[in-house]
């Protein structure tokens, strides 16, 4: 199985993708060819070896192979035309714009592409925060209860505070804010408007319980990773996200007792099952009084969650063997010919 790490892309967590296919190359244990997407959309076959943040912070990019996508997978470009890339399956790496929206999944579904990574429909859900939580009640998951501030639109309700601003479509923690009086509202806001027209806001719940579990379904089975309870300040902010999962180190086990793993697990699953089958995804959770409520959905989990696997390798290349192309409408032009043999020929 040859695989393709496509990353990178015009996002605020450009650099984030890039540092998730840099933990691949050491962590997933099979041939596998790096594909990165630069701010322009152009895609470049970086070579293994030059897999490291020069590569890119300095632009030496763009002096390796350039790739175009077309039908059937990238192709490199050469003085004698082109040549197909040789890769099995595609795995999705793109973090935030472009990767986690849909976009991506899109031209690999129009081009006919094999790939890990959600769906457009699972893009789309889990890429907006005002969107997963509408999804999470329609399966049956509890979420916190949250407002909504808009750019565009004077706020109608007053806030509690203390309370938890977030940017509803950005990850990786960028842009949130904790605001503990009105004093502080102003900043946070205009914080979280810069990235995003649309902020949530939830009540901050003080040392508040918070477990991820990874997964994916294979063979009709769900496959899980170990949960994990993260430790965080206040919140678990950028740099303890990924100066965290950059190491590509094991985590513990949380210390949870079987009835608790057995909620998140099958909350977990209400989430993925069947929307985000082909995906390997992270869901993270919040505990309050016993109850499971989600956070969010992270559909492209930062270099997919692998610390979180005792066999990352033997997880990704089984789900790549349950991958199946979308299924091609039969197109055979027979109402056409019905019409042209009738008195007045199109």
């Amino acid at each position: 199985m040859i695989y393709g790490i496509v990353f990178g892309a015009n996002s605020y967590e450009h650099e984030i993708s890039i540092i998730s296919a840099v933990v691949l190359k050491k962590v997933l244990k099979t041939q596998k060819k790096f594909i990165f997407c630069d701010k322009n959309k152009d895609f470049f076959l970086i070579d293994e070896e030059k897999m490291n943040a020069k590569t890119f912070s300095s632009g030496a990019y763009k002096k390796e192979k350039a790739l175009v996508l077309k039908q059937g997978g990238f192709y490199i470009k050469n003085l004698l035309g082109e040549k197909k890339l040789e890769i099995d399956v595609v795995i999705n790496v793109v973090h935030g714009k472009d990767g986690e929206d849909g976009k991506i999944a899109a031209l690999f579904d129009f081009y006919g592409i094999k790939y890990i990574g959600p769906r457009l429909e699972a893009s789309v859900l889990s890429y907006n925060k005002i969107l997963t939580k509408l999804y999470a009640k329609s399966v049956g998951v509890k979420i916190l209860d949250y407002k909504i501030l808009n750019l565009h639109k004077e706020l109608n309700e007053k806030l509690d505070f203390p309370c938890i601003l977030k940017p509803a479509r950005l990850g990786s923690s960028i842009g949130i804010s904790i605001v503990k009086n009105e004093k502080e509202l102003k900043y946070a806001k205009d914080v979280a408007f810069e990235f995003d027209e649309d902020i949530v806001v939830e009540d901050f719940i003080s040392n508040i319980k918070e477990y991820n579990l990874a997964g994916c379904m294979i063979n009709d089975k769900m496959e899980f990773s170990i949960i994990e309870e993260p430790k965080k300040n206040e919140i678990l902010d950028f740099e303890q996200k990924y100066l965290g999962f950059s190491d590509s180190t094991k985590v513990l086990q949380a210390d949870i007792n079987e009835n608790l793993k057995q909620k998140l697990k099958d909350n977990f699953c209400k989430i993925y099952n069947p929307l985000f089958k082909g995906a390997l995804i992270r869901c993270d959770f919040f505990v309050v009084d016993d109850e499971v409520y989600l956070n969010e959905i992270n559909p492209n989990p930062g270099s997919l969650a692998n610390y979180l696997f005792e066999d990352f390798t033997w997880i990704i290349d089984n789900l790549a063997k349950n991958i199946e192309l979308e299924k091609q409408v039969k197109i055979d032009y027979t109402f056409i010919h019905s019409i042209n043999g009738q008195k007045g020929k199109l």
